[in-house]
């Protein structure tokens, strides 16, 4: 080789024992990667102390200061020497490392803090004087006398100026603030009785307000619905779905959102276990496991989602920074989002996104260029109708030659309603009211008690057939396919292990593995419905699911794809002219109908302006 061999020394090596600050920059190269880790854990300890009122204020970023303060427990002035001190806490006492309740627990966020930055800690316990402790760069000075009225003060400036290699790879001052923005927000989610602020200071003064989130008060639904109203925004909280429910010791609640309320990145999935914000690979793939029949590979659901249990269910305690937690049955957790989210979108019924209706409003909705020369009068029901009466034979025409068609009434129907109870619901009271046309032959017009629906009558339809298909896929099982010769694939022997261990669940969906000696699998049946398969690409598309998620859908997501393709094709299509009863019983079927808001796309099949937002356009508000 013409390189030298890196592994080759000239000399025997010598272990050496590391100074102590060299150990807290090591630490705080784990614990504190930019200034939204640090600002993570100076809010967390705030929690932890009990605070109700949290401001955290910020310059550059976050680079040149990061300042929180709180109204929590404090410190008296004895506890600041051994509050820098590594592996120094008052949130556990060593014996238990799994029966953890508070957010923090390692005791490494402000020795780290203080080796790689100027940090200055001010704090008041209840009944002892205020005091204050400065570190730089790892140096400590002595605890002198404060003022401060209650709780703690901590003041991080120049954070990395012990580091300067660090600097080299912070972003820029606006990506940075956005990045603590974004962890602010996720500890206020998590704590809706508590107060945030957060400021930036850069330009100096009292600064600009970034984000505020008072205290909620009310039921933990109440509350909860609030502050991610304040978070996420007011149109995410009318478009989710409440979720509680509980399985094996562990209890799942909080908010989930339809699939017409997708987003084009998966920005908006927030999930805590036991309070704690985590990004955990797990979990956010059984939030896309329980969305998967209802969203295209390129939309990605929104939810807020939260998991308590027992502590010794789950380990918190296997990443620097607490972003991953370790449960101890994996499967159960998985299960639980999957089923609890499932349940709950199949309860929302035809439900649809309130925001499809502002998009098409937005879209109708003419740019005022002046003011506004005339307003009308609203005119009264009585008006309206005999209006309506009067200009219905001109409308009546529009059914030879134009596009748009009345639904003709039927010579029976005076009769029928006379014979009929009295108590019946007329067709304009129900959700998605009553048809009374249809234009372009693929667009329904019904008519609902305060408003009006428009309905895609081949998507809608699409939705129900493949609805029909999985329930009878469901009920009768999938047809499996014998080979006459089977198939073998080699694999390793762990992957053999692995397909094997669901060789039972891959039967159920018609693929039928067995042993074939060493790393080698037979394959001798395989789903039906998908006709000619490349077995071996199959297996081992899921295996790669399987090391991704733990879990594979890859088999069901195919058969079901058919099924889509199959209810495509087996749909009313567009250009077809329905009748008056036709268009109504595919209305009524899409009311009973769960999941029938959306196609299998996740587009709206339907779209529902208020009679209030209509006369908006008109200028009659």
């Amino acid at each position: 080789m013409a390189s030298t061999d890196p592994n080759i020394i000239p000399t025997q090596p010598e272990i050496r024992q590391l100074d102590e600050t060299a150990i807290n920059r090591i630490a705080a190269g784990e614990v504190v990667e930019r200034p939204a880790s640090a600002v993570k854990e100076l809010v967390e300890n705030a929690i932890d102390a009990g605070a109700t009122r949290v401001s955290i204020d910020l310059a550059d970023g976050g680079k040149t200061l990061i300042r929180v303060t709180d109204d929590g427990c404090g410190m008296t002035p004895d506890q600041l020497p051994l509050a820098l001190a590594r592996h120094a806490t008052s949130k556990i006492d060593g014996s238990d490392l799994l029966n953890i309740h508070t957010l923090g627990f390692r005791g490494e966020a402000l020795p780290s803090l203080g080796s790689v930055g100027r940090l200055t800690i001010t704090s008041r316990a209840r009944g002892a004087e205020a005091a204050s402790i400065r570190v730089s760069g790892g140096r400590v000075d002595p605890v002198k006398p404060a003022a401060l009225r209650a709780g703690t003060v901590v003041e991080l400036r120049d954070l990395f100026f012990a580091t300067p290699a660090r600097l080299k790879f912070m972003r820029t001052d606006r990506a940075e603030a956005q990045a603590v923005t974004d962890t602010v927000k996720r500890l206020a989610m998590a704590e809706p009785s508590v107060a945030f602020t957060l400021r930036d200071v850069s330009e100096g003064g009292e600064g600009r307000l970034v984000f505020r989130a008072d205290a909620e008060t009310g039921d933990l639904f109440d509350a909860l619905r609030d502050r991610l109203g304040r978070v996420m925004g007011r149109e995410f909280t009318d478009n989710a779905l409440r979720i509680d429910t509980m399985r094996e010791g562990l209890r799942l609640y909080g908010y989930a959102a339809l699939p017409t309320y997708s987003r084009g990145a998966a920005v908006a999935q927030y999930l805590f276990v036991n309070g704690r914000p985590v990004r955990d690979k797990m979990l956010t793939g059984a939030l896309r496991a329980a969305y998967f029949d209802f969203l295209s590979r390129d939309r990605h659901p929104a939810a807020a989602l939260f998991i308590d249990c027992d502590p010794m269910l789950v380990d918190v305690n296997v990443h620097p920074a607490k972003s991953e937690v370790r449960f101890r049955d994996p499967g159960v957790a998985r299960g639980l989002i999957v089923s609890a989210l499932r349940h709950a979108l199949a309860e929302a019924g035809h439900r649809a996104s309130t925001t499809v209706a502002g998009a098409t409003l937005g879209a109708m909705r003419l740019e005022q260029t002046g003011a506004r020369i005339y307003q009308m009068d609203r005119p009264s029901p009585a008006a309206r109708m005999a209006s309506y009466q009067a200009q219905a034979p001109g409308f009546a025409e529009l059914s030879g030659s134009y596009s748009g068609r009345m639904v003709e009434p039927d010579p029976g129907e005076d009769a029928r309603r006379a014979e009929e109870p009295a108590a019946e619901i007329p067709p304009e009271s129900l959700p998605l009211g009553a048809a009374r046309g249809q234009v372009h032959e693929n667009y329904i017009i019904a008519q609902t008690a305060d408003g009006m629906v428009i309905v895609d009558q081949h998507a809608a339809h699409e939705r129900l057939v493949y609805e029909k298909l999985k329930r009878q896929m469901a009920e009768n099982g999938v047809a499996a396919q014998a080979l006459l010769i089977p198939e073998i694939v080699e694999l390793s022997n762990a992957d053999c292990a692995r397909l094997l261990d669901l060789s039972d669940e891959l039967a159920r969906l018609g693929l039928t593995i067995e042993p074939f000696g060493g790393g080698a699998v037979a394959v001798r049946e395989t789903p039906a419905i998908l006709g000619p398969v490349d077995a071996g690409a199959m297996l081992r598309d899921i295996l790669d699911e399987l090391a991704d998620q733990g879990e594979s859908a890859t088999l069901q997501a195919r058969i079901e794809a058919i099924l889509s393709r199959v209810a495509c094709h087996g749909s009313i299509r567009s250009g077809r002219r329905m009748r008056g009863e036709e268009m109504n019983a595919l209305l009524r079927e899409m009311e009973a109908t769960p999941h029938s808001g959306q196609c299998n796309h996740g587009r709206p099949t339907y779209v529902e302006l208020k009679l209030s937002d209509i006369e908006r356009l008109f200028g009659r508000s």
